[in-house]
């Protein structure tokens, strides 16, 4: 363990024996601060701040009466303390009363901060108080988890920054689409159908359109009537089927890249159904939901689901969807120079000439499909002295903010951020661009000037309305939306077929503050779904189950969530939110499994 990583968790583990020994004491039986109520009951950001009331009184009591009473409010951790002032008392017949509003500016400390009440009586000097009495611990940041292309020292590097395409169709952007193959009830073997043939030869349309192919999968499915479901393995079969029909029909160079895989007596893929079919109403959908995310066994919930008014007819519908197999393809359009011009490339590279034997387009190519950012870096500056186009000095700052997420070091990438500002705003005085403004507000959501970057976004959605770039934009935008608190409006901006992780993360974490824990639930699950290691979504996961009362299943959630990320286990140690999990064993049991304090 490094010596930076020792003193992290031993931080956090005193945080951790403050916040329990504040915990305890929260049930001692003050003399005096016997009325004392906080609202809300727990702390939580919303939009930059921290806002809370503090109302109560002050006992007078017959024998003892309080001499000089003064109460003061604090916000402390092991090593921080902000004075929130003394509180107006109002002397009445049997007591001393008090009320006060609090707005704070948020800042990172907060996070694991207690917040208290100190009663002082007797001498106008004393520093040490009567009574303690806890008001609450920690503040709910959850808004936080958004992705926003922040760079974390245990996790991948996330995609951050968008270069202007050469061409008409981002060769930057991978394309992603789903095809199926269905099959008849109970069978894996595979049928010749107008639908099939139809699928088979929209696969080798987009093949065609995308040549470079990243990935393949093929999720085989089985629905959960009696004919299907009895067979565990008819969903796996059917992978198999459909993966040597695509090796048979050569529609790809390597059927090595095919990824096979099954479901079975899992619901997810009905779930996506329900949510998708437009004979349900949100109320309705809402009863599904709740069943279907209710921590129970597959057995369970399906007796759950037949007991509904309508399911029965509901089934019928949608089972015999599920009789297939899901073949998922990213993708990407070829380009490139060929080797002949390749070689001018190179020469021109090395020569100081303002003049080159290659188009622009020729050159923009070279740079989009340079494998290294130090090659599009030369490629790019070079094109800043041969061209006066908005495209070179866009690109080399996407190479800017991509190398800045490449080092933990501050102040290297406040300086990169500089660059590549200054090279955005060059680009924009060429011609006003989408790209440019997008990544301007790239870089200042990265420095957590959210509001600005906010603006930034927002005009480059009017510029630009090419699906791909609107997803891109959209994403990010609904992730500051998430973080300034407008969460219905964040819900609206992920309509788009993402595949990423990070980009269901954001869509669930957005319907879980906006209270709409179905979809949440749905989309966590996408995330965990596309991505077995990605803890995000198994957070997610547990915060639905935390609001839900499932304690257990939050656990089960939680442990999947810090297994994957050193981050989240330590957010975990003081979320408020798990705050009544700290109260069992089995919480413990947990991090100690799984980590070494």
């Amino acid at each position: 363990m490094s010596a930076r990583l020792f003193f992290q968790y031993r931080k956090v583990f005193l945080l951790l024996v403050l916040n329990c020994l504040s915990f305890l004491a929260l049930g001692q039986d003050g003399r005096f601060l016997k009325e004392v109520e906080m609202r809300p009951s727990q702390l939580e950001y919303f939009r930059d701040s921290v806002r809370f009331s503090i109302k109560g009184k002050v006992a007078i009591e017959s024998v003892m009466t309080p001499r000089n009473p003064e109460v003061k409010v604090v916000m402390k951790t092991v090593d921080r303390q902000l004075d929130l002032g003394v509180l107006e008392l109002q002397k009445n017949l049997a007591d001393y009363s008090f009320q006060k509003d609090y707005v704070l500016a948020f800042e990172p400390w907060m996070e694991g901060a207690i917040l208290e009440a100190l009663f002082f009586q007797g001498k106008k000097e004393s520093n040490s108080p009567s009574e303690t009495l806890q008001l609450a611990k920690g503040v709910i940041i959850t808004p936080f988890l958004a992705k926003i292309g922040r760079v974390s020292p245990d996790e991948p590097i996330p995609q951050a920054g968008l270069y202007i395409p050469a061409g008409a169709v981002s060769r930057d952007i991978a394309q992603t689409k789903e095809f199926q193959i269905f099959f008849n009830p109970g069978e894996s073997n595979y049928v010749g159908s107008t639908r099939n043939e139809e699928m088979i030869n929209q696969i080798r349309d987009f093949v065609a359109e995308n040549p470079s192919i990243l990935s393949i999968s093929v999720m085989g499915l089985q629905s959960p009537e009696q004919a299907e479901g009895k067979n565990s393995k008819l969903g796996y079969d059917r992978a198999v089927t459909v993966q040597e029909l695509l090796s048979e029909r050569k529609l790809f160079l390597r059927d090595s890249m095919i990824q096979i895989d099954s479901r079975w007596h899992d619901w997810f893929d009905l779930r996506i159904l329900i949510r998708d079919y437009e004979g349900l109403g949100p109320d309705q959908k809402e009863t599904y939901y709740t069943i279907l995310t209710n921590g129970e066994s597959y057995l369970q919930q399906k007796e759950k689901l037949e007991q509904v008014s309508g399911f029965s007819a509901l089934s019928r519908r949608l089972y015999p969807q599920l009789r297939m197999a899901k073949i998922e393809i990213k993708a990407k359009p070829e380009s490139g120079l060929g080797a002949e011009r390749m070689q001018i490339l190179r020469r021109e590279l090395q020569a100081n000439s303002s003049q080159s034997e290659l188009s622009f387009i020729e050159w923009a190519l070279a740079g989009e499909t340079a494998p290294r950012l130090e090659e599009k870096a030369q490629i790019y500056t070079k094109m800043t002295e041969l061209f006066r186009s908005p495209l070179p000095y866009n690109n080399l700052a996407v190479v800017k903010i991509k190398e800045s997420q490449r080092t933990l070091d501050s102040d290297l990438q406040e300086n990169l951020w500089v660059e590549a500002e200054w090279l955005l705003n060059r680009s924009l005085r060429l011609e006003e661009n989408a790209f440019a403004l997008h990544n301007l507000g790239q870089i200042f959501a990265l420095r957590g000037q959210y509001w600005e970057a906010y603006q930034y976004l927002s005009d480059a959605s009017v510029l630009n309305r090419s699906p791909d770039f609107l997803m891109r934009n959209e994403s990010l935008r609904g992730a500051l939306d998430i973080i300034r608190g407008d969460y219905k409006l964040a819900t609206l901006r992920y309509d788009y077929p993402f595949t990423e992780s990070l980009d269901f993360f954001n869509k669930g974490l957005a319907h879980f503050l906006a209270k709409e824990y179905g979809p949440a639930s749905l989309a966590f699950e996408e995330s965990v779904v596309r991505n077995r290691s990605f803890g995000y979504g198994y957070y997610g996961l547990a915060l639905i189950a935390i609001n839900s009362g499932q304690n257990e299943v939050a656990l089960i959630q939680l442990e999947k969530a810090i297994q994957a990320s050193d981050l989240i286990y330590q957010k975990v140690l003081i979320d408020p939110s798990f705050d009544d999990l700290r109260l069992e064993e089995e919480f413990f049991e947990v991090l100690k499994r799984n980590r070494s304090l």
